[in-house]
């Protein structure tokens, strides 16, 4: 018999859990249509939440086109993030207790008011209380990219593993967000360069989508919430002794020692 959504999210938790690596889940893990999968991210949601904390935010994933397109869709996606796993700059994080941890290139934003209705770019940017460079971090399993699949990513509750905040910018509003420019480097050597434009024309398009899905499926964002909002350099992978440094242009920097 097929898996139900309880049973497909508990062999799921149970293969993230067992930090193996595996090149995409199996085949009766990952669900049929892209709707059943959020169900499973969402039981996935609640049977970690004992262990991980409450859910405090959410990251937004496959922001960019190149990304939608290697996974059969024309949107992002999103997973929740849990309290125990927002660490503020500088942070310091054990490879060993990942299977393979990834890191990716991001601005943070926390926001001032609840959007019980999403609301569109404008009511969305309005309920923004600050922004900050930040470090999204994933639990990366050694996956196959090209065999990924988004019903499988957000099964997965797109393999967030928290993230590492810069300090907050409340006066943000005086900066174009399409313009910013982010940076990474890692012990020093640039890895990667991006402009808020890379996601979605500019972070507060992927915001105000996430916003809006979320009301749509009852579950919007709260006052408090942290969003992860893309990234706009591709993941890398630290080793013990690395230092990961994301500056954004007008919002700092997080830094991260991988130990």
């Amino acid at each position: 018999m097929p898996l139900d959504v309880r049973q497909q999210a508990e062999r799921i938790v149970a293969v993230f859990r067992a930090r193996q690596p595996i090149d995409i889940l199996p085949d009766e893990l990952i669900p049929e249509t892209l709707d059943k999968a959020y169900r499973v991210r969402e039981a996935y949601e609640a049977i970690e939440a004992p262990r991980r904390g409450q859910v405090v935010g959410y990251k937004i994933g496959l922001t960019t086109p190149i990304m939608q397109q290697l996974c059969g869709v024309d949107e992002p996606c999103y997973g929740a993030m849990f309290s125990s796993e927002i660490r503020h700059s500088p942070a310091e994080i054990r490879v060993a207790d990942y299977c393979r941890v990834g890191i990716e290139t991001e601005i943070a934003v926390r926001l001032g008011a609840d959007l019980p209705d999403g609301g569109g770019l404008a009511r969305v940017t309005e309920a923004v209380e600050s922004c900050m460079a930040a470090t999204e971090v994933l639990e990366d399993l050694k996956h196959d990219y090209k065999r990924l699949t988004a019903r499988s990513m957000v099964a997965g509750n797109v393999w967030n593993a928290g993230c590492v905040l810069g300090p907050p910018v409340g006066e943000w509003r005086q900066l174009d967000l399409a313009g910013v420019t982010y940076r990474l480097t890692i012990n020093g050597n640039e890895i990667g360069t991006g402009k808020g434009a890379d996601v979605m024309g500019n972070p507060l398009n992927a915001l105000s989508w996430l916003a809006d899905k979320l009301a749509a499926d009852g579950r919007p964002l709260k006052r408090g919430m942290v969003v992860m909002t893309g990234s706009t350099v591709p993941i890398q992978f630290p080793a013990p002794g690395d230092h990961a440094v994301v500056e954004v242009s007008g919002l700092g920097r997080a830094e991260i020692r991988f130990v």
